[in-house]
Order: structure tokens, then C-alpha cells, then sequence
């Protein structure tokens, strides 16, 4: 079941989130690795700032999606599910509820150049890569220059 998480969450989100993003281990350039992959108190400020919804199953939370309007587009910022829960409709679920919530034209997506998974992933749910992602990762994204050089952004109109 999808629902609205909260700051009781934060633990529980920030561990889904780390133990996803190990698929990248080795994927991305190494300079831009590390672990923990989202810190506790890097994920407390993003809450701040975007709404999250989880999947929950067994009364506990196995998948994430975050998401930020930011001004004239909507920024998917996180979609992760537990390694052993994937390929079983979660991260789509959880993504068509962002696109339901989405009240801009577009919402966006940015992800790693060499995560070929996630491109795919986002594909498969009716995004397509945009020739203008670098022009779009500088407009939108607060990312350090090194991680917009390795990245891809794709978008979906809603």
C-alpha cells in the first residue's frame, strides 16, 4: 500500500534508500560513491523540502519515492526500493503515483549516464531521455559539477 511517509519514517526511509543505491556501486564513477549513499541528516533536509511517499508492506516500508515542484516542472528526486523487493511493481506503483500527484506540466527525473537499469526503469513507465539534460540539470538541480557531467535527465509530460 502507498502512502504519505513522515518524519516517523526518516530511519526506516534512509535505510531503503542505502540499501538500493549499492546497485550503483561501481556504476558511477567512484569519486561520486560513497556509504553511506544518502546520510540520515542529508535525507532530514530533503524532507524539508519535498514530499515522500512510501510503499508499505508487512507494516514496513520496502519502497520510497520523493518528489520537489520546482517552479514551472516537478523533480522526481528518489525512487528506491529494497534490492531483495525489486522486479515486482513497487517502483512503478510508486511512480505512478508521483505523475498522479504531479500538478506541472512535466516532471523530470535525473539519474546516473552509467545506471543503464534506471534509464530502462523509466522508460518502461513512459520517460524519454532529453537532448537538453546538462541545460536542465544546471536550471533545476543543486548538484555538484562532477555528477551533472555523469548524469542523464528524462522527463515525462503529465
Amino acid at each position: 500500500m502507498i502512502r504519505p511517509c513522515n518524519q516517523a519514517d526518516l530511519g526506516r526511509m534512509c535505510e531503503v534508500i542505502n540499501d538500493a543505491a549499492t546497485a550503483y556501486e561501481g556504476a558511477i564513477p567512484a569519486d561520486c560513491y560513497h556509504q553511506p549513499y544518502m546520510p540520515l541528516d542529508e535525507l532530514e533536509q530533503e524532507m524539508r523540502r519535498m514530499t515522500f511517499y512510501g510503499w508499505e508492506e508487512d507494516g514496513r516500508l520496502i519502497g520510497v519515492a520523493g518528489y520537489e515542484p520546482i517552479r514551472d516542472v516537478t523533480l522526481m528526486r528518489h525512487c528506491y526500493v529494497l534490492s531483495d523487493r525489486q522486479r515486482r511493481g513497487v517502483g512503478g506503483a510508486l511512480v505512478r503515483q508521483v505523475v498522479g500527484v504531479t500538478t506541472t506540466e512535466r516532471l523530470l527525473v535525473g539519474t546516473w549516464a552509467a545506471a543503464t537499469w534506471a534509464i530502462r526503469f523509466y522508460e518502461k513507465h513512459g520517460f524519454r531521455l532529453l537532448p537538453d539534460g546538462d541545460a536542465l540539470l544546471q536550471t533545476y538541480w543543486d548538484i555538484p559539477a562532477r555528477q551533472r557531467e555523469t548524469s542523464v535527465v528524462l522527463g515525462i509530460k503529465v
